[in-house]
């Protein structure tokens, strides 16, 4: 017992919690399976190291601020055929994100846009990269606020320090001139020097409505689809089809 105890205290010493919670159990296992001692201290820091994992995983996810967790294996392939499902699954290796390469969906509402984004990015914080997701009108918000208490450097920078940066619904809601041309910076400022996933509901040629300025769309359009993946993804909507099927369930 003196020795259980001497392990919780220097467990708990060198900020070791799931070895203090898990070394009794362990231990009583390794003993009665005569297991060697490399194999038992071997398992215990195993034990630390994947829950320490996983908490990193979990932080990065909540610091993301992703409005709700998705994943591929939840996400109907076979609902949108038109979706290169083999693209997807290479994507979800993170590949792209060493090579500071943009993700962009493009489609009507329900389609599923948003849900492979989110997908995407918590496959990336799962993988040890940062992330930060937007919608443009709250991207937009925050860069008019930042700018009226002068701190758009610093949004700048918390916004290129990202591995992975998502901005959801594109197209939604048109931008202020002033929006858009902050909405403009921050793109042209994270251009090759970090990777971004974009949706929206509208075609490119389209953005203008958007952005409201035909040149500054034009060159915002060419900085996004260089190096990019670009994912058409048209057809009925998707969650309309799950609504009707629920209803006729």
């Amino acid at each position: 017992m003196v020795t259980h105890l001497l392990v919780e205290a220097y467990a708990k010493r060198l900020r070791l919690p799931t070895i203090k919670r898990q070394f009794r159990e362990l231990a009583k296992d390794a003993a009665e399976r005569q297991i060697p001692y490399e194999d038992f201290l071997a398992a215990l820091l195993e034990q630390e190291v994947l829950q320490r994992d996983a908490n990193f995983v979990a932080s990065r996810i909540k610091a993301a601020r992703f409005p709700q967790a998705k994943t591929l294996d939840q996400f109907e392939f076979q609902a949108i055929p038109t979706v290169n499902k083999p693209k997807v699954l290479q994507l979800a290796r993170c590949e792209y994100l060493e090579k500071a390469e943009n993700v962009i969906f493009l489609g009507n509402s329900g389609t599923g846009k948003t849900h492979l984004a989110i997908a995407l990015g918590m496959e990336a914080c799962r993988q040890g990269y940062s992330v930060q997701f937007w919608t443009a009108a709250r991207l937009c918000n925050e860069l008019l606020e930042a700018q009226s208490e002068k701190r758009l450097l610093a949004l700048e920078k918390q916004w290129l320090k990202a591995d992975l940066v998502i901005v959801d619904e594109v197209g939604y809601v048109p931008l202020t001139k002033t929006g858009a041309e902050l909405f403009f910076q921050q793109f042209a400022a994270r251009h090759e020097r970090g990777s971004t996933i974009v949706t929206s509901n509208l075609e490119f040629a389209d953005w203008t409505q958007v952005f409201k300025d035909e040149q500054m769309t034009a060159a915002l359009v060419d900085r996004l689809t260089h190096r990019s993946h670009i994912f058409a993804m048209n057809g009925d909507s998707y969650r309309f089809k799950q609504s009707m099927q629920a209803l006729r369930s």
